[in-house]
């Protein structure tokens, strides 16, 4: 199923304190290098935050996990969990279509959300309060047909339990989530056949109804209030990394940490290793090995390339290689294999980098007013 982003974007994005503060301390949850693992859950927490997903908050993430903005997107289109068009206050239905859906009468819930919601898929309702669309499976065949809504399901419904499912929502009311015909979970709608004797001592929710029922929530959409949003695991254990904070990479996310910070330890000082490299290139100590090669005090008549063309580096490495007195394609194309090897080992976060990368062999083409192939696709705006 094609999906797009909607044609009507805003100008930008940002979360709100609270989110922000929540984001930061889901990044620290992986190791150094990993931060992209949190994608999933910061693009969410976008969508609880403004109902939706814009390409401002799509871009914003990307920049926040050091994540090329295609990446990104790749995630946000695949989902069906994630809204690319604006959706209604109270509720965006999501029905399932699939074969067992469609053969138990999704198409007649269809036509429930065509009658009292709106005639297509993302047109908000009247008061735009509902919206809905057709989604490919959900994965709850045996309790087909079934929609999904915020963060539950709805199962085994029926065309006239859905209209007054729809109709309880619209008064303020948040009907019980799960099977909708009686059913405890996804057993035979016959009933049990087996396990009987387990039937009269169960609880009278199934684990994700209850859950639902005791959080309270179901429908409501998450605005930064809940506890924790702390980042306990920051605190505990040994065999946690302090909190990083991500730079870019192009396509590949790596993060700086305090340099020697063992894990488990609280979060790094506010100095960051930024300023630490900085302070080592310019003040010239005594570099770990290699030589320190030739630097400049600001670009050649206040213009320097542009080192993002050079495969490997991405805009806060390129700030950090602008800090160390590196501003142009001939110093990389010039350095010598010990100052590769001095760069290498004073890229704090990056170590290794200038090697792995082929800088230098990038750098000699660029600095002769050629292209690379990677370099050709940053002037074409395939690369961030």
């Amino acid at each position: 199923m094609l999906r797009r982003l909607y044609h009507e974007q805003p100008e930008s994005f940002a979360f709100t304190p609270a989110n922000q503060a929540w984001a930061e301390a889901q990044i620290t949850k992986y190791p150094e290098g990993r931060q992209a693992s949190a994608i999933i859950a910061l693009l969410w927490r976008a969508q609880e935050q403004e109902g939706w997903l814009s390409r401002p908050a799509i871009e914003h993430i990307a920049a926040m996990l050091d994540m090329a903005y295609i990446r990104a997107l790749e995630v946000a289109t695949f989902y069906f969990m994630f809204h690319l068009h604006p959706v209604g206050s109270v509720a965006h239905f999501q029905i399932c279509g699939t074969t067992p859906c469609m053969l138990c009468g999704s198409e007649d819930l269809i036509g429930v959300c065509r009658d009292k919601i709106a005639a297509e898929p993302f047109q908000l309702s009247e008061d735009g309060r509902f919206s809905w669309e057709e989604v490919e499976c959900l994965g709850a065949c045996s309790n087909a047909p079934m929609a999904q809504v915020g963060k539950d399901y709805y199962e085994d419904l029926t065309p006239e339990g859905f209209a007054a499912m729809i109709d309880a929502m619209a008064a303020g009311e948040v009907p019980r989530p799960g099977p909708q015909n009686g059913r405890y979970a996804s057993e035979p709608a016959s009933g049990l056949t087996s396990l009987k004797e387990f039937e009269s001592g169960r609880a009278p929710h199934n684990a994700s109804v209850a859950r639902a029922l005791d959080l309270g929530d179901t429908i409501k959409r998450i605005d930064g209030t809940e506890v924790p949003l702390a980042a306990p695991w920051r605190d505990h254990g040994a065999n946690h990394a302090p909190a990083p904070s991500a730079v870019v990479q192009n396509e590949e996310p790596v993060a700086i940490t305090a340099k020697g910070a063992r894990p488990g330890g609280a979060v790094p000082a506010p100095e960051s290793e930024v300023t630490k490299t900085e302070e080592r290139g310019k003040a010239g100590s005594a570099p770990a090995g290699g030589t320190r090669p030739a630097t400049l005090d600001g670009p050649r008549a206040g213009k320097a390339d542009d080192l993002k063309k050079i495969k490997g580096v991405g805009p806060k490495l390129e700030k950090l290689a602008n800090e160390m007195g590196v501003y142009h394609f001939d110093q990389i194309a010039n350095w010598t294999e010990a100052e590769i090897a001095w760069v290498d080992d004073n890229l704090v976060g990056f170590k290794g980098r200038v090697s792995r990368d082929a800088w230098v062999e990038q750098a000699k083409l660029l600095a002769e007013g050629k292209e690379t192939e990677f370099s050709t696709r940053v002037k074409k705006g395939e690369v961030y």
